[in-house]
């Protein structure tokens, strides 16, 4: 039984600090991408995760696509996204998504999915056909694959990343001693094997972790080393907001100094880069992470 979780008083009188602030979406850019997404019948990331990041990206005229749908099988108690039976998948999807790309001339790409557990291969087909039609129509096209949990389905990881993307993130999400009440359907420990295989296999490695849930410095130091000792590249540390009240509630609000601290620790610690700071995401700033 997954827990529910509960709204305090002090979380209903706490106010986002002024840092969390965020421009409302608008300009050309933004109206372009948003045309695109709209003619393509395309999912995002960015509006299914209430993306505070939305009007940046899509303004400078890049958005990360979700695809096998925008119903998820998981039930984790930090995401936005819509839980429940998915509905049959689009085998036209990955030319759909590749033609949208290419319309928008993005030089790097971002890519992510639901959770498709109910699928033997995890949905690692259409996540090879779409890399694939993606760099046949834009060949110049640098891409980031943003994968899910496999549940140590390892063939199908293989197929996930066998495209000829440049970067493969997987995110932890927290800290392991929040796990079974952020991510009750996901293993900390497998999750590590899934980037330490995928590094092993010969890609760029990254992940995502979100501050604000109740984790200690200690134990961000320890998901630090964690990573490091298993073959993770890149790391991004973000603010976690809560998206409704149904969702698990922010336990702390982290200033950004302390985010700066936590760069410095990652890499310190042995990651080559490390985006930390309160309203970033995984894909902000992807481009900046193919090359290191």
């Amino acid at each position: 039984m997954i827990e529910l979780p509960v709204i305090s008083e002090e979380s209903k009188k706490r106010k986002k600090p002024d840092w969390l602030r965020v421009k409302l979406p608008v300009g050309k850019e933004y109206a372009k991408v948003r045309k695109l997404v709209d003619e393509h019948k395309l999912h995002t990331i960015c509006e299914s995760g209430n993306c505070p990041n939305m009007g940046e990206c899509w303004g400078a005229g890049t958005a990360t696509f979700m695809i096998l749908g925008n119903v998820c099988t998981r039930s984790c108690s930090f995401c936005a996204v819509a839980t429940g039976r998915p509905p049959e998948y689009d085998t036209d999807e990955p030319r759909r998504v590749a033609e949208a790309i290419k319309l928008m001339g993005v030089k790097h790409a971002v890519l992510t999915s639901v959770n498709r557990d109910e699928l033997k291969d995890r949905g690692a087909e259409i996540w090879y056909q779409t890399v694939i039609e993606t760099k046949k129509l834009s060949p110049e096209t640098t891409i980031e694959t943003l994968i899910p949990d496999v549940k140590s389905n390892w063939d199908a990881l293989y197929r996930m990343i066998d495209g000829g993307q440049e970067v493969v993130s997987h995110n932890m999400e927290t800290v392991e001693s929040l796990y079974r009440r952020v991510r009750p359907q996901a293993k900390y420990w497998r999750s590590l094997e899934q980037i330490k295989l995928t590094k092993e296999y010969g890609k760029r490695t990254k992940t995502g972790i979100m501050l604000g849930l109740g984790e200690t410095k200690e134990q961000v130091y320890k998901a630090m080393d964690d990573l490091v000792e298993h073959g993770c590249d890149i790391l991004t540390l973000g603010q976690y907001l809560q998206p409704t009240k149904m969702h698990i509630e922010v336990a702390e609000f982290i200033h950004p100094d302390l985010f700066d601290h936590y760069r410095e620790e990652g890499l310190k610690r042995g990651l080559k880069y490390v985006e930390s700071g309160p309203l970033v995401r995984s894909s902000y700033h992807a481009e900046r992470h193919v090359n290191v």
